[in-house]
């Protein structure tokens, strides 16, 4: 707190805000911190549906090969929260532009390695030093852009938040299908030297006050056990039964334990490693729940969809990747004109319209069925690109909409680290409430098929009748049992989706923007 009071009172907190950039410099700084932000989160879903490919090339096992999705979740979850302390240190310009070099080099690596132990620590060194880097783009848009295109900058730096998980399954599966699985991190190369390069050339004089404040290490070694426990359990849960694996119960216990000290430590400490006084501000404790929630029930539902059309209705990852796209058109279109507009509308009513439209699309998808064809799939995907365009930016200028520019890069920081924690939660839970619901609507099912049961003795006279023999009957049935099943966990699903998005609606509200808040770009 006495680090944040000298930023309040210090007489050199002006050149943190430099004249806004113009023209050429200001297009440059646009598109290399999108870029830069694209690459980022892209590396989160890209190696998805490359595991296989990838485990095969070295000689492992599938299961073996999800370390590689795990490590960099993992060390991404527990850097991501100290933006803050770093920007602090060493300046904001500086650390991105670091993190954003050695991150092409962790992909450079990564690409050429040669055995899965090698793959699984570049992974991980590449976590690591991605944590600045979202939330320091934002950062960077909002100190160097004009008051009045603040929100047009934003609303494409929050295009590429929300298209980068979409797009990271359809390039990656494309990759692996058609060329060698190490240009997933290859394609990182030319991006991140030009996002670095562009970013140096352009703000190195323009970097923020830095100030000698000192390392928590016990806030910081309570946050890595306790952020590590449980983004390890979420990653690795549901291939242990969950909670009837003693791992992910001791993972449970270590991370609820950890936390607990954590929170009570930072509350205390002098110069804490994260600043939960954060959540004071009304707007950033319910923009981040807002936030965190959205995020979560967003993903389940995109981890969700595409599962569903490849398990059950038997699309390719191509195929998948096609009917899930159309989700960025209207984001594409729409997010850009929000941003633009953003100081002369009404957050809270673009919020609570986001929420409702993607809570009717939920309900939409619940209404799906085997029969439905490639269109019925993809029309309530663009309807919710609508809702997505309208969610982020609107609830990002509420959350940020009262916090200073000392604290910028802290409360980015935190936000981002809960958004993604959220992401991973909803990934987790989703996944397994889904197998769970399919299993209830199997046995449900299986208990209509008996002797007793006319309906069931005419199905398999006629499949015998066909030619099949007593063992491929019952295959058939089964394929349909498990089909029929699957659909109707599917629908139970979104439906509690919906549920979810429409719980939301009342929680924007508890927010109090303040007039002409997002104008200024916080």
């Amino acid at each position: 707190m006495q680090a944040q009071a000298a930023n309040d009172s210090h007489p050199a907190v002006a050149p943190q805000t430099p004249a806004p950039l113009k023209g050429p410099a200001l297009f440059l700084l646009t598109v290399a911190a999108a870029l830069s932000t694209f690459m980022e989160i892209l590396d989160i879903t890209i190696a998805n549906v490359s595991i296989p490919t990838i485990a095969g090339s070295l000689g492992v096992s599938t299961s073996q090969g999800t370390w590689i999705i795990s490590a960099y979740s993992v060390a991404a979850a527990i850097a991501v929260p100290l933006t803050g302390w770093l920007a602090r240190r060493v300046g904001e310009v500086k650390l991105f532009v670091v993190s954003v070099l050695a991150f092409t080099l962790m992909s450079a690596l990564a690409a050429f390695s040669v055995n899965l132990p090698m793959l699984v620590i570049c992974r991980l060194l590449q976590g690591l030093v991605s944590g600045p880097m979202v939330p320091l783009s934002q950062t960077l848009l909002v100190r160097n852009f004009p008051p009045e295109k603040r929100g047009a900058a934003l609303g494409l730096w929050a295009m590429t938040v929300i298209l980068a998980p979409i797009c990271g399954p359809l390039l990656g599966g494309y990759i692996s299908d058609n060329y060698h699985w190490s240009w997933i991190f290859l394609i990182n190369i030319p991006i991140g030297l030009f996002g670095a390069i562009t970013i140096w050339t352009l703000m190195r004089k323009r970097d923020s006050v830095t100030e000698k404040i000192p390392l928590d290490i016990t806030g910081l070694a309570l946050m890595v056990v306790g952020i590590g426990s449980l983004q390890l359990m979420l990653e690795i849960g549901k291939d242990h039964d969950w909670f009837a694996s003693p791992l992910i119960v001791s993972l449970g216990v270590i991370a609820a334990v950890a936390l607990t000290f954590f929170i009570a430590w930072v509350l205390t400490s002098r110069q804490p490693v994260v600043d939960l006084q954060l959540f004071k501000d009304i707007n950033f404790r319910y923009g981040v729940i807002l936030l965190s929630v959205g995020f979560m029930t967003y993903f389940g539902s995109v981890v969700i969809f595409p599962l569903w059309l490849q398990a059950v209705m038997g699309y390719t990852s191509a195929q998948a990747g096609m009917a899930m796209a159309p989700v960025g058109i209207f984001t594409l279109i729409l997010s850009p004109l929000i941003g633009r507009n953003i100081a002369s509308l009404n957050l809270r009513a673009l919020a609570t319209f986001s929420f409702i439209v993607m809570g009717g699309v939920s309900l939409w998808n619940s209404l799906l069925s085997l029969e439905v064809g490639f269109w019925d799939i993809v029309n309530p995907r663009l309807v919710q690109g609508i809702g997505m365009a309208c969610f982020f930016m609107p609830v990002q200028s509420l959350m940020l909409s009262n916090i200073t520019p000392d604290r910028m890069a802290a409360a980015s920081g935190l936000s981002n680290f809960l958004r993604t924690l959220g992401a991973a939660m909803g990934t987790a839970i989703s996944i397994t409430a889904w197998e769970h619901l399919a299993t209830s609507h199997h046995a449900r099912l299986a208990e209509n098929i008996t002797q007793y049961s006319p309906a069931s003795n005419d199905y398999l006279n006629t499949l015998r009748a066909s030619g099949l023999s007593m063992q491929q009957t019952y295959a058939v049935v089964e394929r349909m049992l498990n089909a029929q099943s699957y659909m109707l966990a599917t629908n139970e699903f979104f439906v509690y989706c919906g549920f979810a998005f429409f719980a939301l609606t009342g929680l924007v509200w508890l927010t109090k923007p303040k007039k002409g808040a997002a104008a200024s770009g916080h």
